[in-house]
């Protein structure tokens, strides 16, 4: 490699036993290990968040196999250029060689007619497909290419991870081991780096050689200092993307609309995929307007789908609309909290026994063991209620849903302690 090869690429791992993170997936006996190395690969999407290490898993796939690897972007190649790619494999298979592999980065950006377009070759086993997304498959890949695929989901980098990727960089690259380097502090390091094992690295070398000579000391005050007084290469191949949705997100949180509509000025400026934007006023809705306004969800999801209809330029119209009804809308998380505690909780308690008056009943056996008796229908009572237990004996009374303090959640708090009174201390 030459001198300008950032680091990230120059500590691209090439085997398994060299990667980093992801032991669920490559660990030894781990699920796609062991598909690797019986030589019999489906075709797959890598879901993750970004420089977890979906493109260079791909290779090391491709290596240990020994197939031809062909790479297309979906963001600047359309259906000639798949079925260019689709041709040249045909034409490798008619001289012997192995099953290649398609490599297609970003694969929720292809619209369905690129995505239909790969069918008949994957279907065949013409090529071997890799997708690789940080957007959930189950909305941006057809049902049809997605069910002659298998799904792993890739997991954020750990903070050993990160250290462990820093601490090979220093003791193998050509460069970096020609120094010696101190890593006194880095938390500014895995701040900046968000999780990013390329960001990490590349944002690492910017350091070392800002600082220059031979002996370095790395600390969190050096770190930021350097990046500061090289912003510009620091983002250069668009980090920045999702600081900007953190910001949009935390302004229609905050209620404020002027600056909400400003990061979704930048984000249409930079060529944002409009949809990204949607799905994630769309989750918002949920998450920090919920009951106080359940209109919201109806907005948001109206407007990801006019989105998905209509397309820039348009689109920023509706997405403007959209963005300062949520900033403006009352806020309350109160269903985001409840379901997570109810998770905790179900982690915490395990599988418990479900009351037998909330039981199924289908046959006469389950019906002489008592399923279903005693269970009283609430339509058949004043105001279609009736005083009845339905969580499990070991949890009963426990509070999950607390109602946020804004008005049409005061009304939900005043009817519920009219039906459960003191049970839940509502």
């Amino acid at each position: 490699m030459n001198d300008n090869t950032p680091l990230a690429e120059r500590m691209r791992p090439n085997t398994l036993d060299e990667y980093v993170g992801q032991q669920h997936l490559t660990g030894h006996g781990a699920v796609l290990r062991r598909s690797i190395e019986s030589g019999i690969l489906p075709s797959m999407i890598l879901w993750g968040p970004p420089g977890v290490g979906k493109t260079t898993l791909a290779h090391i796939i491709s290596q240990s196999l020994k197939r031809p690897f062909y790479s297309l972007s979906a963001i600047n190649s359309g259906v000639k250029d798949i079925r260019e790619v689709i041709e040249k494999a045909k034409s490798d298979q008619f001289f012997g060689t192995n099953n290649p592999v398609l490599f297609i980065d970003e694969i929720h950006r292809f619209s369905k007619s690129q995505q239909d377009s790969l069918l008949g070759a994957v279907e065949k086993g013409v090529v071997t497909l890799i997708g690789a997304t940080t957007e959930n498959p189950s909305f941006e890949v057809i049902s049809a290419l997605l069910s002659r695929c298998q799904v792993y989901v890739l997991k954020h980098l750990t903070a050993d991870n990160l250290l462990n990727l820093l601490q090979s960089a220093m003791e193998n690259d050509n460069f970096l081991k020609t120094k010696k380097i101190t890593l006194t502090e880095t938390e500014a390091l895995m701040r900046l780096s968000g999780g990013d094992a390329r960001r990490l690295l590349n944002v690492f070398e910017l350091v070392v050689k800002n600082l220059g000579g031979d002996e370095i000391e790395i600390t969190d005050e050096k770190v930021l200092a350097a990046v500061q007084q090289n912003i510009a290469l620091y983002d250069k191949t668009g980090e920045q993307h999702y600081d900007i949705i953190s910001a949009f997100i935390k302004s229609m949180r905050g209620s404020d609309p002027n600056a909400a509509v400003y990061y979704l000025a930048r984000m249409i400026e930079g060529g944002e995929d409009p949809l990204f934007i949607a799905r994630r006023m769309l989750i918002l809705a949920s998450e920090d307007i919920g009951n106080a306004n359940p209109t919201a969800l109806v907005i948001a999801n109206n407007c990801f789908q006019a989105v998905n209809v209509i397309g820039y330029p348009e689109a920023r119209i509706i997405l403007s609309q959209c963005a300062v009804y949520l900033a403006t809308s009352p806020k309350s998380n109160s269903a985001y909290m409840a379901i997570n505690d109810a998770i905790a909780l179900v982690k915490e308690t395990g599988n418990l026994p479900i009351p037998l008056h909330l039981r199924n009943a289908p046959t006469k056996l389950m019906k002489d063991l008592g399923y279903g008796d005693k269970y009283d229908y609430a339509h058949s009572h004043e105001g279609n209620f009736v005083n009845l237990e339905f969580l499990p004996d070991t949890i009963n009374g426990t509070l999950l849903y607390t109602p946020g303090n804004n008005a049409r959640e005061r009304e939900t708090r005043e009817a519920l302690k009219k039906l459960w009174g003191g049970k839940y201390g509502y």
